[in-house]
């Protein structure tokens, strides 16, 4: 992808550094931890070595294949060729899927283009495409609330072809249950210049349904930034790359890309040569988070999330938030409240009886700062309190 459009980018850097005032959660940071330079830099190196990945070369189906046994190696066994005929070429999407625990039928997806145009795409979208392979390895063996799909879309230089496919005969006719799209496109940098920042990009288009969602969870990506990687964040609009089938379909979507705009990619010369490994690595660790983070990852040596036992019953999120709060309960919880303080202790929301599903507190009018909550069954025993911090762009 190359972004030709000037981004109109809204700083999110007070939420980075609210952020960097928070501990990180010991199982997250465990498996951000394990995140390899050098697994990074040999699949960066191997996707070079395949040369341009255009439809008409069989250096996109060897990559294709190549990737397949990737995930096999891993250990993955539910991965899918998702074929479909293009300008005469018979092509194909890698879809790899992980089972979750509890609500194995909806799915965080986590995505990015393997096609090239002009060169070998090393930064547009190896580095999108590595980075999901270094996903891909470090969560194989953990367990997730929710489902993983692990999708490598081709065409997307055609105009974002693998995914409009996806979307229309699979999203569609299985009415999938999608709980967030988090899409990595281009998020290599460029060499020699200081790639200290990452745009978090949002819904912004219409539909309108679930533009508040992904702000939400665009601003957690934002805030995991500043505790799990060295790098600033800055929050951006979504637009032109695989996300945007979902995004037109109402999915709530999220995504990265790099901050200085690299000149190389489309042309021969988007090698390794012309990255910054640094900055890759960086939003590996960001990314590895993230997707633990969104999924509910279970610590297999406690078997408890990445929160808290009772984030199993109901989750509120994001922390820190800006626009809106949102509470989620399974379809087997009903009729909890809500109490919401100030840091002074004054009530500044008190929801009785809330259903199961997921619950929305508009909070724009809320002035930044430190709120404490609580959260009680029908007979009034409490089941989760804590601290949220709202923050303003």
């Amino acid at each position: 992808m190359m972004k030709l459009l000037l981004l109109s980018i809204l700083s999110s850097i007070c939420l980075t550094k609210l952020a960097r005032s928070q501990s990180p959660d010991p199982f997250i940071q465990s498996v951000v931890d394990l995140v390899s330079y050098d697994s990074l830099q040999s699949d960066l190196q191997e996707l070079e070595n395949f040369g341009r990945k255009e439809i008409f070369d069989t250096a996109l189906a060897y990559t294709g294949e190549w990737l397949i046994q990737s995930y096999q190696n891993m250990g993955y066994n539910d991965i899918q060729t998702d074929y479909f005929e293009f300008s005469g070429q018979q092509i194909f999407n890698v879809v790899v899927t992980k089972p979750g625990t509890e609500f194995p039928d909806q799915y965080l997806i986590i995505d990015g283009h393997y096609d090239t145009q002009n060169g070998p795409g090393v930064n547009d979208n190896g580095s999108g495409v590595a980075i999901i392979l270094e996903i891909a390895r470090l969560v194989q063996n953990i367990p997730t609330r929710y489902s993983l799909r692990f999708i490598n879309f081709t065409a997307e230089e055609y105009g974002l072809v693998g995914s409009y496919h996806y979307v229309q005969e699979v999203v569609i006719p299985q009415d999938m249950n999608i709980r967030l799209v988090f899409n990595i496109d281009e998020v290599g940098g460029v060499a020699g210049l200081p790639n200290d920042t990452i745009i978090c990009e949002r819904d912004e288009s219409s539909p309108t349904a679930n533009n508040a969602e992904s702000w939400a969870f665009t601003d957690t990506l934002a805030a995991l930034t500043g505790i799990y990687s060295g790098l600033e964040s800055t929050i951006s609009y979504a637009y032109g790359s695989d996300y945007v089938p979902f995004q037109n379909n109402g999915e709530i979507i999220t995504g990265l890309y790099e901050f200085n705009n690299s000149p190389y990619p489309h042309t021969i010369h988007d090698s390794l040569a012309n990255l910054d490994m640094n900055y890759v690595y960086e939003i590996a660790k960001l990314s590895v988070a993230a997707t633990l983070y969104f999924s509910y990852a279970f610590d297999t040596t406690t078997g408890t999330t990445q929160k808290s036992e009772t984030d199993k019953t109901v989750e509120i999120y994001p922390n820190p938030f800006s626009d809106f709060l949102f509470v989620r309960a399974p379809f087997e919880f009903s009729g909890f409240s809500l109490v919401l303080c100030d840091e002074t202790g004054n009530i500044i929301n008190y929801s009785q009886n809330v259903t199961s599903g997921e619950y929305k507190i508009p909070a724009k009018s809320f002035a930044p700062g430190f709120y404490s909550y609580k959260i009680t069954d029908r007979l009034g025993y409490p089941i989760k309190q804590g601290k949220l911090v709202k923050i303003r762009y």
